[in-house]
């Protein structure tokens, strides 16, 4: 690996930090999905379960927002583990690009422990792993497998970054939010509530919310970046209290052979 190729990686693998979501220019989009996947822009999707916030501005419709995703939270803190299944899609259309790819999160709130597995893209039957980050609360592990690495960093406990562990549930504080109503999909009834950043030098500018009303659960977010590029996570399934063996939250070099380990704490 060259020094830049460290340094940039350096910046973007620790899932706990910030991510770049404005990593794709758009004088340089034309393989985005290679670079972003490979890097998986740090999911994030996890804006818009991490980070809401509950400013206020004085609009009845803020109000029925943050009823709304209370009530996510307060299903999500019932359960000790959750699993899901969702697709991520970047599309820029003035580069005429649009790519899915497929991953799954596997959290334990609690104990802020997470699995976070992206798939390689394409049509074959059997999913391969492109990239893995696991978290045992305090050691966080990012396995690039076509690299064969595996980048080792702390957790930050500061409060700051963003942790898939604690998904549904930190919506305190860092966004202005506003309910635009419900539109049905597909004979389902989904809330649609967008999140703008308080603070402006964020690389995103709003994050639109789609909640399944009768389960509480959100079910997509379309994340608008300020480079053209917009991000869609949709969760296809969601499976609460199942049962993992302690190990799915820690990474073993000895059964991932001649993987090079790169301690960046």
């Amino acid at each position: 690996m060259s020094e830049s190729e460290f340094t940039e990686l350096n910046n973007l693998q620790n899932f706990s930090r910030p991510f770049q979501i404005g990593e794709i220019k758009n004088k340089s989009v034309k393989s985005p999905c290679k670079n972003i996947m490979k890097k998986l822009l740090i999911l994030p999707f996890l804006i818009l379960i991490t980070t809401f916030s509950f400013a206020q501005k004085g609009a009845e419709k803020d109000a029925a927002a943050k009823a709304i995703l209370d009530k996510v939270g307060e299903k999500y803190r019932t359960f000790e583990v959750v699993k899901t299944d969702f697709d991520f899609t970047l599309e820029n259309s003035q580069a005429g690009v649009k790519e899915t790819q497929s991953g799954t999160l596997i959290a334990k709130s609690k104990t802020n422990k997470f699995r976070v597995t992206i798939f390689s893209a394409g049509t074959s039957a059997k999913q391969e792993i492109a990239q893995e980050i696991i978290s045992d609360g305090k050691t966080q592990w990012t396995y690039l497998k076509k690299d064969n690495e595996v980048q080792v960093n702390n957790v930050d406990n500061s409060g700051n970054g963003l942790n898939p562990a604690q998904v549904f549930t930190i919506y305190e504080h860092g966004y202005k939010y506003i309910y635009n109503g419900d539109t049905k999909v597909g004979g389902r009834t989904y809330q649609e509530i967008d999140l703008t950043p308080e603070d402006l030098n964020k690389p995103f500018f709003k994050v639109r919310l789609m909640i399944d009303k009768r389960k509480k659960q959100i079910y997509s977010a379309l994340i608008f970046d300020k480079n053209g590029n917009r991000y869609t996570y949709t969760l296809r399934s969601f499976v609460p209290n199942i049962k993992v063996p302690d190990n799915t939250f820690s990474f073993d070099p000895k059964m991932y052979k001649g993987v090079e380990v790169v301690d960046l704490r």
